[in-house]
């Protein structure tokens, strides 16, 4: 096992990928520093957050059951909603921080700028007050939540609708729909979120598609759908079909909600969670229409040629993936919204970096981010060893024509995933790595050695050790 008491780390982010690497690291004696610009973790659960980039809107709640999101050794509390609110959350992942005692390795209110991988394998690390620090391996936890993606290409005439435009990020209460005509975009889970608030408190509220989606009601049978059939050994082609079958009993066709007929089944689309939307629908608080054709002054012209004068428009049509700490050249997902990762999480030509929670499941971040950790933890103390170059890049590429075959074509499917799947294969991947580490398969490059990070801390003058 290596000395990893040699080696240090840095983490970029605290939000819940964030804190459950810190968490592991630490416990694992991993010298570990994390960067995080808020003054508290929590990110996007944290309403009002001080870092100036988090999505969190006073309505929040979360979309999976409060069971199936915990960590495995710190439950959520027993008294919280099966589906908790973001404060409720954020709070959780303070309680988390201060039960392990592992504040004092989060420097708040500083954020990182830019990581510059070197020849000799080891980090060199700006942060935004100035400073550079040399690290051996670094965990990449800023979310992927945080850089909107506005309509591509834009509506023709969007830039002269007289008329408010928002994107869904900048929503933070139902203050900002109150007595509105709106006209929200998108389907997904903030769009839904942001319609029901609004036929609260707008003066009429409009939401459109540009395809149809499955809607899926938070309780099924009185319990909490995902807590139905949801198992790390039920594998997918068992699951999904049976979860079709109780869906179109539960809820019945789409179209008689007034919605598009959804191009695709069930599962092969990221869910869109909501109990309330289709009540609002059915009591007409919310009027369905499909995708806009373009804007004419203060109208929204929809593609079947109605047409309706409105106050906001909010586009809910998701995040880019972006990390502008690093160099274009070196890493720039910006083209299909992707970057290729073994396993979603190992970067493949640059030893010691790794991705933390850099997907999107049918499910949880949370126990996935904790079960990433432990692999990462495994690799820095060589029980856990990846395989050939060539055999990671066969694996990338076979997981990509698993998406497309699996998912509908959009840039917001590029890091999704099956929870249970997922999950499940970290397990079986840390069993076959530890056998790989035991000298039985080919192993893989090794992170850099801490003495060539201790040897560039002692060249460069000024710079933070």
């Amino acid at each position: 096992m290596a000395d990893t008491g040699k080696y240090k780390v840095c983490v970029i982010g605290a939000g819940s990928a964030g804190i459950a690497a810190i968490k592991v690291l630490a416990e694992r004696g991993i010298d570990v520093e994390a960067y995080e610009l808020s003054d508290r973790v929590g990110g996007n659960w944290v309403w009002g957050n001080s870092n100036g980039v988090s999505a969190a809107y006073r309505s929040l709640h979360i979309n999976t059951s409060r069971q199936r999101m915990e960590f495995s050794d710190f439950p959520m509390p027993d008294h919280l909603p099966d589906f908790a609110r973001h404060d409720q959350v954020a709070q959780y992942f303070a309680d988390y921080v201060e039960h392990f005692g592992f504040a004092d390795r989060i420097r708040f209110r500083t954020g990182v700028t830019h990581v510059d991988p070197k020849d000799d394998g080891t980090f060199e690390v700006t942060l935004s007050t100035g400073e550079t620090r040399w690290y051996d391996a670094v965990l990449v936890a800023n979310g992927h939540h945080w850089d909107p993606r506005m309509p591509e290409p834009a509506f023709p005439g969007q830039d002269s609708f007289t008329g408010e435009l928002m994107h869904s990020h900048s929503y933070t209460e139902e203050s900002q729909l109150t007595g509105k005509r709106v006209v929200v975009v998108g389907m997904g889970n903030s769009g839904m979120d942001i319609a029901v608030d609004a036929s609260y408190h707008a003066e009429a509220t409009y939401l459109s598609a540009r395809r149809g989606v499955h809607v899926i009601p938070k309780y099924v049978g009185g319990r909490p759908y995902d807590q139905i059939a949801g198992h790390e050994r039920m594998p997918h082609w068992i699951r999904w079909p049976l979860a079709r079958l109780l869906m179109g009993a539960v809820t019945g066709p789409m179209e008689r909600y007034g919605l598009p007929r959804p191009d695709h089944k069930f599962a092969q689309a990221h869910p869109t969670m909501s109990s309330r939307i289709l009540d609002r629908l059915a009591h007409g608080a919310i009027t369905p229409k499909p995708n806009i054709d373009r804007f004419e002054g203060q109208e929204v012209v929809f593609t079947d040629g109605s047409r309706v004068e409105a106050d906001l428009v909010v586009f809910c049509t998701g995040y880019k993936i972006s990390f502008p700490f690093f160099d274009p050249d070196f890493l720039d997902p910006s083209g299909d919204n992707e970057i290729r990762l073994y396993k979603r999480m190992f970067h493949t030509s640059t030893p010691g970096l790794y991705f933390v929670g850099l997907i999107q499941p049918l499910g949880a971040i949370m126990p996935i981010a904790e079960r990433q950790a432990e692999l990462i933890a495994d690799h820095l103390q060589g029980v856990y060893r990846l395989p050939s170059a060539s055999e990671m890049e066969r694996e990338i590429d076979a997981h990509r024509r698993h998406q497309a075959k699996r998912y509908v074509a959009s840039k917001r499917h590029t890091i999704q995933v099956d929870f249970d799947d997922y999950m499940r294969a970290l397990r079986v991947e840390r069993r076959r790595g530890a056998r790989r580490a035991a000298g039985r398969t080919p192993v893989d490059r090794p992170v850099a050695s801490a003495s060539a990070r201790a040897a560039r801390e002692n060249a460069e003058p000024g710079a933070a050790v």
